[in-house]
């Protein structure tokens, strides 16, 4: 076998390995299907170079297939640095076009005598060229300054230093194998008149082979390490296990060939050479897949570790600025990524949100925009498997870096989304693989629901906040009213007061004449004057009670309101306010009994509130009750407590209304029908003196049935006061 054919095969293989492998990787990306093209073209090109040159038979046809596979060729490597690492902007692609229509038209003229006229076996050979062979020659001028042109504009646009690094390599492979292949193919036969110099054509593509393999291996290009590491794992594998083995058969064998028989210790060699290659295998294998590992693929991780550091996270976090943080940090760590950056939107309390480890200066709302544009479905869009190289959504990852953006949302056609996780492109250049995205889409669905729980607790804790605020400025405006009522209270309490003074005065002349004319002070008065005069004089009397009741109001809501004991004769008092009451139930033919008691002792009582207070219970059961009812006072010495009742068969209270009834200015429904004048402060007041004095209210009611009213006090209590005070005054 010839030089050439060695150079030809090693060639050969080689760039269908590389072509078929950046294809099987990914064979839906653009990038990659035209990688393969190259490949494709090369070897065609090599295979009719080599043929051209050796065969005896059909040497014009390979000839032009020769000139056909370099054309391919250019128009493969010119198709290819137009879409990496990223697709050509529109408004740059008119200088392919039209480079695309000069390659169709060689490629038509490539099998016609345009180009090559006829050819002529010499030694050597001859060639002899038409007159488009020098437009040929311009064309692969041109396409080696197009492809600079290409390389310029890529660097310049790359993001990425690892996409700079593949560029650079890769376009120095492509532009070295250009340059040699024009000088040895094209140019030294034009003027030598010998096409002995296109030999070498498949040592050049050796040169671009060997750049894109040291690219593959260094800077990570097409992600194709892991197949070759695997590969060339088994392969060293099995070759190191083979030639041990075959090492081993050979001693024995030797031994066979000599004529020497074979002895039982060496049939045992033979059968424990046989388990050791059996058990040394899956060693060999791991130690062969970690040093691979180490030199192709270095961004490997155990995905259960991930998962579980994650549910760490989940379980500890349920505000979602700590819980989003610490999970792009993970992601960032683990997969290796240049960013990690969850979008949450905006609810009806906060604003969209970025909240991540890396970089938060990206297009997020124009990319969102893209996605909704061109209707995206999917939860994970990544950029490596947009397959249309036109796309605007694909243009905008790769500005930004972005390699993967999931959509994080519950399950079900209408649910809405809760925001996107954005991930960057890796570190070591590597796209993300199948197990990269297998292990996203169980984090997304983990996420979810996270964020979801998040959500509803911050947006409790916003609604908290809110309460409390509403709250507190309800307080305050509560204050600053209730501050008005009180000084309005204070002015009315003021006003009670001083018009209670200045009303009693001349009240107290009115309620003294009033006696005298009746008593016949001023002269005989008549039987009808006797009466009206009476009339007057108990409304005079009721008029120095409401006014008393006042004043005590107001004492309570300044704190004037004193009691001032002293020996009082109880009996006697209720006896003295029953004989002004007299006239007024004989005007409504009521009958009104007090059965005085022989004995009763004196008690220490506050005697001017004790009297209206036994004026009030009385006045109210005379107003209450209908005419020709009964009210019954009692007074009664019980031993151990003094106990007054007031007992009707009036109207009675209501149940149901029954415990506001001591309320200040309260006063029961049917009492105010039955009584529109009342001011509802007797009852209220009365409690109030009983209480102060150490006594208890007596109160039953049933309504319609009548209603018993009075007080109780602790006997011992009063007549210790009342004992007390004797012995001072006898001392």
């Amino acid at each position: 076998m010839s030089i050439d054919l060695y150079i030809l095969f090693s060639c050969g293989i080689s760039i269908a390995i590389l072509g078929l492998l950046s294809v099987i990787r990914n064979p839906r990306d653009r990038t990659n299907q035209k990688f393969g093209f190259v490949s494709f073209s090369l070897l065609l090109w090599v295979s009719a170079n080599y043929f051209s040159d050796h065969a005896s038979r059909y040497n014009l046809f390979l000839t032009r297939l020769t000139i056909f596979a370099g054309i391919l060729s250019v128009f493969s490597i010119i198709s290819f640095i137009s879409t990496f690492p990223s697709p050509i902007p529109i408004r740059k692609k008119k200088i392919i076009q039209f480079h695309n229509l000069a390659t169709i038209f060689l490629l038509v003229a490539s099998f016609t005598p345009w180009i090559i006229e006829s050819i002529e076996k010499k030694t050597g050979g001859e060639i002899y060229t038409s007159y488009l062979y020098n437009f040929f020659i311009l064309y692969i001028l041109s396409s080696i300054g197009l492809f600079i042109y290409l390389f310029m504009l890529q660097k310049r646009n790359a993001n990425s230093p690892i996409h700079k690094q593949q560029i650079k390599f890769i376009s120095t492979g492509i532009l070295l194998y250009a340059a040699l292949a024009t000088i040895f193919n094209v140019l030294v036969p034009l003027f030598s008149s010998s096409w002995e110099s296109s030999r070498f054509g498949p040592v050049f593509v050796l040169l671009l082979v060997g750049l894109v393999a040291f690219t593959i291996i260094k800077h990570k290009l097409f992600d194709i390490r892991l197949i070759v590491a695997r590969s060339l794992g088994y392969i060293l594998t099995i070759a190191t296990l083979v030639g041990v083995y075959a090492f081993l058969i050979a001693i024995v064998s030797s031994r066979l060939f000599t004529g020497d028989s074979v002895s039982t210790g060496q049939t045992l060699l033979f059968v424990a050479t046989t388990l050791v290659f059996g058990f040394s295998l899956p060693p060999l294998k791991r130690f062969f897949d970690k040093q691979t590992n180490r030199l192709f693929y270095r961004d490997a991780y155990d995905s259960q570790l991930l998962l579980d550091e994650l549910n760490k996270i989940l379980v500890g976090n349920i505000d979602i600025q700590p819980l989003l943080r610490q999970c792009s940090e993970l992601f960032e760590r683990t997969l290796k990524a240049e960013l990690c950056t969850f979008i949450i939107r905006e609810t009806d309390n906060t604003i969209r949100r970025s909240i991540g480890s890396g970089n938060t200066d990206i297009h997020s709302d124009e990319i969102i925009e893209l996605i909704r544009a061109e209707k995206v479905r999917t939860q994970m869009v990544v950029s490596d498997e947009i397959e249309d190289t036109t796309s605007k959504l694909k243009s905008a990852l790769v500005e930004d870096n972005i390699s993967i953006l999931a959509r994080l949302a519950p399950a079900g056609k209408n649910a809405k989304v809760l925001g996107y996780l954005v991930l960057g492109n890796k570190k070591s250049g590597n796209p993300y693989n199948k197990q990269d995205l297998q292990v996203l889409e169980i984090i997304v669905n983990e996420l979810v629901i996270a964020i979801q729980n998040a959500l509803r607790f911050e947006e409790i804790q916003e609604f908290t906040v809110t309460l409390q605020e509403k709250v507190d400025d309800a307080t305050k405006d509560l204050r600053k009213a209730n501050d008005k009522l009180k000084a309005l209270d204070e002015t009315k309490d003021e006003f009670i007061s001083m018009a209670s003074h200045q009303l009693r005065t001349p009240l107290t002349s009115v309620k003294g004449y009033v006696s005298m004319v009746v008593e016949g002070d001023a002269g005989k008065i008549t039987k009808q004057q006797k009466e009206l005069l009476n009339q007057a004089f108990s409304s005079s009397q009721r008029m120095v009670y409401l006014i008393a009741d006042l004043l005590n109001v107001s004492r309570l809501r300044t704190g004037k309101f004193v009691i001032e004991n002293k020996p009082t004769q109880l009996a006697d008092v209720i006896e003295g306010e029953m004989a002004q009451l007299k006239e007024v139930a004989s005007g409504k033919n009521q009958t009104l009994t007090y059965d005085k008691p022989d004995k009763f002792p004196v008690l220490s009582l506050d005697e001017t509130k004790i009297r209206q207070v036994i004026m009030n219970f009385t006045d109210n059961a005379l107003h209450y009750t209908p005419n020709d009812g009964h009210i019954n006072v009692k007074l009664e010495d019980l031993g151990k407590s003094i106990q007054f009742t007031v007992v009707d068969d009036g109207l009675g209270v209501p149940k149901n209304e029954q415990h506001h009834l001591f309320s200040k200015f309260y006063r029961a429904g049917n009492a105010k029908k039955a009584r529109p004048d009342g001011t509802g402060l007797g009852l209220f007041m009365a409690k109030k003196v009983i209480i102060a004095q150490g006594g208890a209210i007596i109160f039953k009611s049933e309504e319609n049935k009548g209603s018993t009213f009075g007080f109780t006090f602790p006997k011992e209590k009063v007549l210790a006061k009342t004992a007390t005070k004797t012995e001072k005054k006898h001392n």
